[in-house]
Formats: C-alpha cells, structure tokens, sequence
C-alpha cells in the first residue's frame, strides 16, 4: 500500500468517525428533548389530574360532579392528543437530522 492510499484511508476513518460523534451527540440532544417535553406532559397532566380531582371532591351535587369529570375529560383528550402529535412531529424530525450524516457520508463515497 503505498502512502497515498494510506492517506486517503486514513481521511475516510476520520471522517467516519467525526460523522459518527456528530451522530451521537444529535441523537443525545433529541433524545433529551423528547424526555423534557414528556416530562413537562405529564407535569402539567397530574396537575390538572389533581386539581380536577379537589374540584370534584368539593362539588355540590351530581350534576357539577358530571360536568367536572365531562369537562376534565375532554381537556384531558385534546391535551393527549396535542401531545403525541407534538411529540410525532419531534421523533419525524429527529429520524430525518440523524439521516443527514449518514447521507452526507454515502454521497462523499459517489
């Protein structure tokens, strides 16, 4: 092997190691975005959880206990659903960031 293959082959392992840590530290930082944003959901979804439930506890009658639970329960559903398409939209756009490397890497090799 003469010296400017070695040379080359030594530029290709670097950069595949660069790609690599750049690879790893996206996917920390999306991966610890998506954990705050669930932590933050469900922060906030026990406490409405709970203070629906003093809400309850202090109700008069039946029908203030029927429209406390109707209404906790679609807030609860929407506030769900929001989330999960917020947190869908998070792991599309994670899935797409850590592809780049690895595109970047395979049209280097073209």
């Amino acid at each position: 092997m003469n010296t400017y293959q070695f040379q080359d082959f030594s530029k290709f392992g670097q950069a595949n190691t660069d790609t690599m840590m750049k690879m790893m530290g996206d996917w920390a930082k999306n991966w610890q975005a998506i954990s705050a944003e669930m932590t933050a959901y469900s922060k906030r979804s026990f406490q409405d959880g709970q203070a629906t439930f003093e809400k309850l506890i202090s109700s008069k009658s039946m029908e203030q206990v029927f429209e406390i639970q109707s209404t906790y329960a679609k807030r609860a559903y929407e506030d769900y659903m929001q989330q999960m398409t917020k947190i869908g939209s998070m792991y599309s756009a994670f899935g797409k960031e850590a592809y780049k490397p690895v595109e970047r890497a395979v049209q280097a090799l073209r």
